[in-house]
């Protein structure tokens, strides 16, 4: 009797358990999830400078866009999903972009400055956020082009000869020089000639 009894619990708890659970997908027991984000347009966002994050800068939540993701912070945990309104799921741990970000980066933002300079940010809307990160994902899964050894071989001639290309420079600045005294002696040769115990008159 005792056999059927647990017979029959570990056959309801198969059934019970989610097939995400089964499947090997970590699931969080006990962390609630952020409310969606109701907003009547797709916010739009500014680039943070030397960053590479994206910011919401109209909403009074902190909403950033980064690798394809969209990141919130609440109550204490970090949150993303590939939506902005729903989908939300824990993060374990901060977000490796989120040390880049200042604190203080909503006054920034307000008084179009940018570490002690003029920031001259550009909105940028949401269809043109996604276009820009596909364009991202497409050239970086391009396969970039070998380099042929023909190629690369004048690339090194190049790097390995500073110092004959310098000693050719020493050698035509030194070349004029050394040919001005023979060019002054031949100038002042005519004068030698012309004076009155070298010339043709004294030989008479």
């Amino acid at each position: 009797m005792k056999k059927l009894l647990l017979g029959a619990m570990l056959l309801a708890l198969t059934i019970s358990v989610p097939i995400p659970t089964m499947a090997g997908v970590t699931v969080q027991i006990g962390i609630p999830l952020p409310p969606p984000i109701v907003i009547a347009a797709p916010p739009e966002v500014v680039l943070l400078p030397s960053t590479g994050v994206y910011v919401a800068p109209d909403l009074a939540l902190d909403l950033f866009f980064f690798d394809g993701w969209w990141w919130r912070p609440w109550e204490g945990r970090w949150y993303r999903s590939r939506n902005y309104r729903t989908g939300w799921g824990y993060y374990n741990g901060v977000p490796s972009f989120y040390g880049r970000v200042p604190s203080g980066w909503r006054d920034d933002y307000r008084e179009h400055r940018w570490h002690g300079r003029e920031w001259h940010y550009q909105r940028v809307s949401h269809p043109e956020l996604q276009q820009m990160y596909r364009r991202n994902v497409r050239e970086q899964s391009r396969p970039q082009p070998r380099m042929r050894t023909e190629q690369a071989r004048p690339q090194r001639f190049q790097a390995d000869r500073p110092q004959p290309q310098g000693r050719q420079l020493q050698r035509e600045v030194v070349r004029p020089q050394q040919a001005r005294p023979q060019q002054q002696q031949r100038r002042s040769a005519p004068q030698h000639s012309e004076s009155p115990r070298g010339g043709s008159e004294g030989r008479r």
